[in-house]
């Protein structure tokens, strides 16, 4: 790889967004802590969270699992400031950036994000002066380098690099599921960034964790190329082997999760031209995938006003596209819309849709699934 910012940097970095939980829904804190130094013992040292990660209570946890435990120096923290969540204007948006160092104690944050840019909410950025916002808290000290976090297209991203040129950094969606994709255009953002000299922090490089678990024709793929290699490994590893990467994100939720990752990352080794080609393999079966690809990132559904379970319904229509339900999906999706809002509830409201990191058009994937109604 050539020399960039944050080239020097662990190349796995720590998601505090899918976190080990307990069975009264809450963050393990004492499995996490026992992540947080399995992790910074193999040499990692960046950790993400957000604002909104679980209403606040991931920065609660990296207060108690990482700050309060080591040293300052030791670790780099990256937060975010969403302006289209949790916030109704100005005050209560710039207020976001506060809260975090409340919740914290960080006392500063090494890297910082305006979160999940995309068409329907980046106009909110500049009504809310939040651009000028972190540039002010970079100039007092309490932000080192900033940036923001981006779910859109590749036009948008070529327009906000050029009108804000001075980004330390971008976060990006980047897999090899979605190189090509269409909603997601994963290459064509990564080619913008570079050409803008931007180094990039790589978001879902496992895709929500679908590609952890492949389908068993991609299983086959990967199995005869290296047998024993997790799938999650050639997902992280495709990322990590990009010119310009500072780090790549896995949201781990339990301490095998972890330490299947540092196996494979600690001593990190770029994919080899015979394991890219792998790859290309991989893309090539699934061009011809059916399926939705949803992450259940539930983005859709915190302002759905119809409460409907839109990832959960799509688990089961992908259950149905692949023949894996004897019932057309009927008891699966009883299971998966009990005490919730049917696919036939939508009233078209849009919501979901402006909020989809994946730019599905979930409107209509609904009525698709309306026939597993019974």
């Amino acid at each position: 790889m050539s020399d960039y910012f944050g080239s020097d940097i662990f190349k796995l970095g720590f998601g505090l967004m899918r976190l080990p939980k307990l069975e009264n829904g809450k963050i393990d804190v004492e499995e996490t802590s026992r992540m947080v130094d399995a992790f910074i013992e193999a040499g990692g040292t960046y950790f993400d969270t957000a604002y909104i990660y679980d209403n606040g209570e991931s920065e609660d946890v990296t207060r108690e699992a990482l700050v309060k435990r080591y040293p300052r120096e030791s670790y780099t923290l990256c937060t975010k400031l969403c302006a289209w969540s949790q916030c109704h204007d100005e005050l209560s948006a710039k207020q976001q950036f506060y809260t975090s160092l409340e919740r914290t104690c960080a006392g500063y944050f090494d890297f910082y994000l305006l979160h999940a840019l995309q068409r329907s909410n980046y106009k909110k950025y500049d009504e809310y002066h939040l651009w000028d916002f972190v540039k002010e808290q970079k100039k007092k000290g309490l932000i080192k380098y900033y940036g923001f976090s981006f779910h859109a297209d590749p036009p948008l991203l070529e327009e906000l690099l050029t009108e804000h040129p001075d980004v330390d950094f971008i976060q990006l969606q980047l897999n090899y599921a979605d190189w090509n994709a269409p909603g997601v255009a994963a290459g064509e953002c990564y080619r913008i960034a570079r050409e803008h000299g931007v180094s990039i922090t790589v978001m879902e490089p496992v895709k929500g964790g679908a590609l952890a678990k492949p389908d068993d024709n991609i299983k086959k793929i990967f199995d005869e190329a290296a047998p024993g290699a997790s799938y999650a490994s050639w997902a992280i590893r495709y990322a990590a082997s990009l010119d310009g990467i500072i780090t790549v994100l896995s949201g781990m939720s339990n301490m095998a999760q972890l330490e299947d990752n540092l196996s494979y990352m600690k001593n990190f080794k770029p994919l080899s031209p015979e394991e890219q080609k792998v790859i290309e393999h991989v893309q090539a079966e699934l061009d011809s995938d059916k399926t939705i690809k949803c992450t259940a990132c539930h983005y859709c559904t915190d302002g759905c006003p119809m409460d409907i379970a839109i990832p959960e319904i799509f688990a089961v229509k992908n259950r149905q596209i692949k023949k894996e339900s004897w019932d057309g999906g009927a008891l699966e999706y009883s299971v998966a819309t009990a005490g919730k809002g049917k696919a036939s509830a939508c009233i078209e409201c849009g919501q979901c849709e402006d909020a989809c990191p994946q730019n599905l058009p979930v409107i209509k994937l609904l009525k698709d699934c309306v026939s597993m109604e019974k």
